[in-house]
Parts: structure tokens; C-alpha cells; sequence
């Protein structure tokens, strides 16, 4: 079953992201993950208060979570995740599971 891996966060300010960018998609294509959406905040329609929204989205589509595990864990890559952990301030990582529609949600939440 897919997942989506959903990144929130601010750039740091210095180029460790960059640089973490430039070596990141032979990373996420060696374990099946594909970059689904990526951005910068154009506006934030809601938001709790005192909460600010985080400037840089990224959607990443991994085709299992095994692979998005394996992509973590390789130590091939072991120097790299440290440049996304060091270039980038407030960051959010939530992972989502593929649903082809809600019903499974609703029925979970008629019990």
C-alpha cells in the first residue's frame, strides 16, 4: 500500500538544504519515492492560534512503508539526512497512508 510522506518546515538559514536537495532525489528514486508536490506557502487560509504556518511543503509517494523505512535507514545515505535535519528549522514529517476513498474513515468513526 502507498504512503505519502508529508514535510513541513522553514528553510534554515544556511545552504545545508541545498545542498541536501541536490543529493535527495537519487535517494528517494533508489527506494520508489516520488516527489508528488512541492511549493512555497502562497497564503494560509486557517491556522490555530499561534501556530505559523511553515513557508516550504513537500508530498513525497513512497510505494510501501518498507520503502520509505529503508530509505531512512540506508547507510549509503547516512550523511544526508543530517543536511535536511540542519538546513531546515520547524519541520514537520507526518506520513499517510494511500485511501482510495473516505468510507473506511467514517465507518471507523460510527462505531
Amino acid at each position: 500500500m502507498s504512503l505519502y510522506a508529508l514535510n513541513l518546515f522553514d528553510l534554515a538559514n544556511n545552504d545545508l538544504y541545498l545542498r541536501y536537495s541536490r543529493r535527495s532525489p537519487e535517494a528517494v528514486a533508489k527506494y520508489g519515492g516520488r516527489v508528488v508536490a512541492l511549493g512555497l506557502l502562497d497564503e494560509a487560509l486557517e491556522s490555530e492560534p499561534g501556530l505559523e504556518p511553515r513557508t516550504t511543503m513537500i508530498l513525497v509517494e513512497w510505494p510501501s512503508r518498507e520503502a520509505f523505512r529503508s530509505f531512512l535507514e540506508d547507510p549509503e545515505f547516512e550523511d544526508l539526512h543530517p543536511l535536511r535535519e540542519d538546513g531546515t528549522r520547524n519541520y514537520l514529517w507526518w506520513t499517510y497512508e494511500r485511501l482510495e476513498d473516505l468510507r473506511p474513515i467514517f465507518a471507523l468513526n460510527n462505531r
